[in-house]
C-alpha cells in the first residue's frame, strides 16, 4: 500500500498543478476577447488593443501582445512570429500530462501486485492452519490494494482527458487568434467560422 500511496500523491500534486497551469492560467473568455480585438485593429485601434490583450493574464492575450508590439506588417514575418509564439506555448501545456496515464497503470499494477501477495499469503495460511480453504474476509482484504489502485487510476485517467482535451483547445484558439489577427493587421478579409 506505501508504494500505492506514493503513487497516488504523484498523481494527484501532477494532476493538480496541470489543472492550476492549464485551466486556471489560461482562463479567460476566448471568444468575445478575439472578437474585441480583432474589431480594435481593424478600426485601427492597435494601442487600445495592445491595451486590451496587456489587461489580461492568459495565454491567449500574450499572444496577442507578441503579434501586436511586431514591428512588421508583412504576412510572412507576422506569420512567423506567431508560430514561435505558439511553440512556446504549446510545450508548456503538454508538458507533464503524458505522466497521468503512467501514474494510473502504475496504481493499478500496483493495485495487481499487493492483491496477488495479500492472496499469496492467505492462501499460505489457509495450508499451514489445514483448513478448508481461504475465509471470505482474507480474499475481502487481499483485493483492497487492488481497490485502491483503481481508485487512484479512476481520476488520474478521468484529470487526463479533461485536461489534454483543455489544451487541445487553447491550441486551437491560438491558432484561430494568430491567423485572424495577422488577417486583421495587413487589412485582409475576416472569415469567421458560422459567420454568414
Amino acid at each position: 500500500m506505501v508504494p500505492l500511496l506514493v503513487v497516488s500523491l504523484a498523481g494527484v500534486t501532477v494532476l493538480l498543478e496541470r489543472f492550476a497551469f492549464i485551466v486556471l492560467r489560461s482562463r479567460i473568455n476566448a471568444r468575445p476577447f478575439i472578437e474585441r480585438v480583432i474589431s480594435l485593429v481593424r478600426a485601427g485601434k492597435l494601442d487600445d488593443a495592445l491595451k486590451l490583450c496587456a489587461d489580461h493574464q492568459s495565454t491567449l492575450p500574450d499572444l496577442g501582445l507578441v503579434i501586436l508590439r511586431s514591428r512588421s506588417r508583412d504576412e510572412v514575418d507576422l506569420l512567423n512570429v506567431a508560430e514561435a509564439s505558439s511553440l512556446s506555448v504549446v510545450p508548456a501545456l503538454t508538458r507533464r500530462l503524458s505522466w497521468l496515464p503512467t501514474l494510473a497503470i502504475v496504481a493499478v499494477l500496483f493495485g495487481v501486485l499487493g492483491a496477488v501477495a495479500n492472496l499469496h499469503d492467505a492462501m499460505m495460511q489457509a495450508s499451514a492452519g489445514s483448513m478448508s480453504g481461504i475465509a471470505p474476509s482474507a480474499i475481502a482484504y487481499a483485493l483492497r490494494p487492488f481497490g485502491g489502485g483503481l481508485l487512484t487510476a479512476i481520476p488520474l485517467v478521468l484529470g487526463y482527458t479533461y485536461l489534454s482535451n483543455e489544451a487541445q483547445n487553447i491550441v486551437g484558439l491560438l491558432r484561430e487568434f494568430s491567423a485572424r489577427l495577422v488577417n486583421a493587421l495587413i487589412d485582409r478579409p475576416d472569415v469567421r467560422l458560422g459567420h454568414r
